[in-house]
């Protein structure tokens, strides 16, 4: 009797990868990208610098070159301020959306960005700190924080209606308050009655890289980095607000005193990243969401992949910026504006039919 033939034995599915190796890798990659993308930053503008020169310039190991106070002076400041304020406003973002537990919002839909745009300017008119020196640098960010602060506060208390905020009410509230500042902004300028100071607040109000220089990376990179390593240590009480008011608070959460404490370091955050690059909109809204498709929920692993797509995100806003009409510099809030509003729009007819977002 002849033994049955063996049958071919099926493809065994791989197992699927688990969320650390999964995080490893989408941090790898960015990381990889986010190279490449700094590279192709410095390399290329106006004036199209060859990789092969770029990269021996950036190591340090490259003979005199024509190309070297291009690359070292004036785009290389460029594109890390461009990564140190896309991964700011990113965080904040993931954040933010933690704390009011709607996937809305951001530093710009909730009015913190112009709230700080507008505490940049009335430093300006008022000639505080005398336009230069460490007066000045530290002026700006200070009157930006305490109108990024003001402006949550006001928005908040808008979108609260007794015990509850709904995230209607909170977009709705912080869109009001973003155009009340901003003719507040413009009332400041016209009253000053010094032409000269609208060219600079359209920096603020459009947003751009091009005054980046080596002295104004110090604050928006200290502040980045000591701002993720506190969110970092704060993961688990955001992971608790995931599952509502009640729940945290029966897990052992003050949620108002925690809200309140986060609520002050994203206005700070965000408040360094608006006084070094003006309003750049919808970085904080569309990058969280990409990272949490790619890693999930859990803000351990959620914020450092948003700090990463934040940065390649506004690298390449901005690469695009100086390129798409070179050698005209187009604002990068412009662009970020161009392609935040279609996914804001897309964000909220998923939500109206009822799917996740």
């Amino acid at each position: 009797m002849k033994a049955p033939a063996a049958r071919p034995s099926a493809a065994r599915p791989s197992a699927p990868r688990s969320p650390a190796a999964r995080h490893g890798l989408v941090v790898t990659g960015l990381l990889v990208a986010l190279a490449v993308a700094v590279v192709a930053g410095v390399a290329l503008g106006s004036v199209r610098i060859p990789v092969g020169e770029v990269v021996p310039i950036l190591t340090g190991r490259a003979a005199p070159s024509p190309y070297r106070t291009i690359v070292l002076d004036v785009r290389l400041p460029r594109v890390l301020l461009g990564a140190v304020v896309g991964a700011g406003l990113a965080v904040v973002g993931a954040v933010l959306q933690a704390l009011v537990r709607n996937r809305l919002a951001d530093p710009f839909l909730l009015g913190i960005s112009s709230g700080a745009s507008a505490g940049a300017v009335l430093v300006l008119v008022l000639g505080v700190g005398g336009g230069v020196g460490i007066t000045s640098a530290v002026a700006l960010p200070a009157g930006a924080f305490a109108g990024a602060l003001l402006a949550l506060v006001l928005v908040y208390a808008l979108a609260r209606r007794g015990a509850t905020m709904t995230g209607a009410r909170l977009v709705l509230a912080g869109v009001a308050v973003s155009y009340i500042l901003a003719a507040l902004t413009t009332l400041l300028l016209v009253l000053a009655g010094r032409p000269e100071h609208f060219q600079e607040a359209m920096f603020w109000s459009l947003g751009g890289l091009g005054s980046a220089r080596w002295d104004t990376l110090a604050l928006p990179a200290v502040v980045l980095a000591l701002g993720i390593a506190a969110l970092l240590t704060l993961a688990r009480p955001l992971d608790l607000l995931l599952v509502g008011e009640e729940g945290a608070t029966v897990l052992g959460l003050d949620t108002a005193r925690f809200r309140a404490a986060v609520f002050v370091l994203a206005s700070l955050v965000t408040a360094v990243m608006v006084a070094a690059s003006g309003a750049v909109g919808f970085v904080g809204l569309m990058v969280p969401h990409a990272a949490r498709m790619a890693v999930g929920a859990p803000h351990r692993r959620l914020l450092p992949v948003a700090a990463l797509g934040g940065a390649l995100a506004l690298v390449l806003a901005d690469l695009a910026a100086r390129t798409v009409a070179a050698p005209q510099d187009i604002p990068v809030g412009v662009l970020t504006a161009l392609t935040g509003g279609p996914f804001f729009l897309w964000l909220m007819r998923r939500r109206a039919e009822g799917s996740p977002v």
